[in-house]
């Protein structure tokens, strides 16, 4: 430091080393300002959103990977304003399918398509499944009628809240819809 140098500068340089050391004290305690590997960075939010759904009774169901869209769907139906439908398939297993009350025909379809997507993904499971095969080959049916429309309401169809639906083979020959 200069000799020369007025009580002012010397009062300056003092509060700017207070200003970096407090600088420097209130990033050792803020974790978020440092920076950290991208890896890293998604397991803390992992662990806290699993955190987060672990203490909510109402998503303590869903699974620890879940999507923006399932906690909305979730949240919906316990407010009335989804349902949720047990899809059978043929070898026994239950699809529970969460839509929203309005849902069409083709938005179960998806919403099964959906299902069956994030369930291969979550168990490592890299088959594709082609749909539109799957629609050719099976009807969806609902108290022994077909869900032939795709544009008509499943509450059309009378089917509520935890209503059951097969899958039912499609009966080749005329008319079958190929």
């Amino acid at each position: 430091m200069d000799v020369d140098s007025s009580p002012r500068q010397i009062m300056s340089m003092e509060d700017s080393l207070k200003e970096n050391t407090e600088k420097d004290r209130m990033e050792e305690e803020d974790p978020f300002s440092k920076e950290m590997p991208h890896q890293d960075a998604m397991k803390v939010i992992k662990e806290g959103i699993e955190e987060a759904i672990g203490d909510d009774p109402l998503l303590c169901d869903l699974p620890t990977d879940v999507t923006p869209e399932e906690v909305s769907l979730q949240v919906a139906l316990e407010y009335g304003q989804a349902m949720l439908v047990n899809v059978c398939r043929e070898d026994g297993e239950v699809m529970p399918i969460v839509v929203l009350q309005g849902a069409s025909v083709l938005d179960l379809k998806k919403a099964i398509a959906r299902y069956i997507s994030l369930k291969f993904n979550r168990e490592g499971i890299t088959k594709s499944v082609s749909w539109r095969f799957v629609w050719r080959r099976y009807w969806l049916s609902f108290g022994g009628h077909n869900l032939t429309q795709d544009n008509k309401l499943i509450k059309d169809y009378g089917i509520k809240n935890k209503d059951p639906v097969t899958f039912v083979k499609r009966l080749k020959g005329k008319g079958a819809g190929y």
